[in-house]
């Protein structure tokens, strides 16, 4: 005879194996689905919430699992995650959730509401079947890893056309803030301002670390030439100094060299 079923914190346990001849059990909680305000895809009454989905679990596998308890309308398997705003992104190369790789929950929408009662029925020493004669089969082994390889592959031209098909869209926005800007140049508003955008005339100076960095120098050397040169008094006496000494070598100089041309006889005045 099968035991009652088990409740732990408000969920049934409900045990579950790959095939009958498997040792290892997973165990699955599920509840009725009841929020305040139900979506409308997943009604109160008819709808089975999941925790603790393996993996290697499809929708396809929890609807022959189940199927037992009830017909079954639709099967929800949330793959990324569920908080915050949906996704802006399309895109399929670019997705803005990850996908979770681990454990998931998910939602069963029967057609009947008894369906859900069954369901948490369920008898905790029957194991439900994954993989038997009558439903569908679980990629595992080679098989999986190939499966998984392959999906990892990116199709280049669909990629690529994904990127044209962007940057058309982008060229086209640029170009529409392009001409309504134009047309808003130089027009004052209500108060009499006019707005200076990215697209007027005079840009600016381009405000990055190399221009920063020439401006800097440029205000340093025009400083540096604006400095006076003898600015105190013991300053200006050395700088006499330094110009008589250097007039009298040179005039000791000239008089040796004279010396010399007197000498060879090779003087010539004029």
């Amino acid at each position: 005879m099968p035991s009652d079923n088990v409740v732990f914190q408000g969920f049934t346990v409900v045990p579950m194996k790959v095939e009958e001849s498997c040792s290892g059990v997973h165990y699955l909680y599920v509840k009725d689905h009841s929020v305040r305000e139900a979506h409308p895809c997943k009604p109160k009454d008819k709808t089975l919430f999941i925790l603790n989905i393996p993996p290697y679990c499809s929708k396809e596998i929890l609807r022959h699992m189940f199927s037992r308890c009830g017909p079954i309308q639709t099967v929800h398997l949330h793959s990324k995650p569920t908080s915050g705003p949906p996704p802006v992104n399309q895109s399929n190369f670019f997705p803005d959730a990850p996908v979770i790789k681990g454990y998931r929950v998910g939602y069963i929408v029967f057609k009947r509401a008894n369906s859900v009662k069954a369901a948490q029925s369920l008898p905790f020493d029957v194991p439900l079947i994954m993989q038997d004669n009558k439903g569908p089969a679980i990629e595992s082994g080679l098989a999986k890893w190939c499966a998984d390889y392959q999906a990892d592959l990116l199709d280049t031209n669909a990629l690529q056309t994904e990127i044209d098909e962007y940057m058309l869209k982008y060229d086209d926005k640029v170009q529409k803030e392009k001409e309504t800007t134009a047309a808003q140049e130089g027009v004052p508003d209500d108060e009499g301002w006019i707005t200076v955008t990215k697209y007027s005339k005079n840009k600016g100076a381009p405000r990055t670390e190399a221009h920063e960095k020439a401006l800097t120098n440029k205000a340093r050397r025009k400083r540096k030439e604006k400095e006076l040169l003898n600015f105190y008094s013991f300053q200006m006496r050395e700088t006499k100094r330094e110009q008589i000494a250097t007039l009298r070598k040179k005039f000791e100089e000239d008089k040796q060299k004279i010396a010399l041309m007197k000498a060879a006889r090779k003087f010539r005045p004029y």
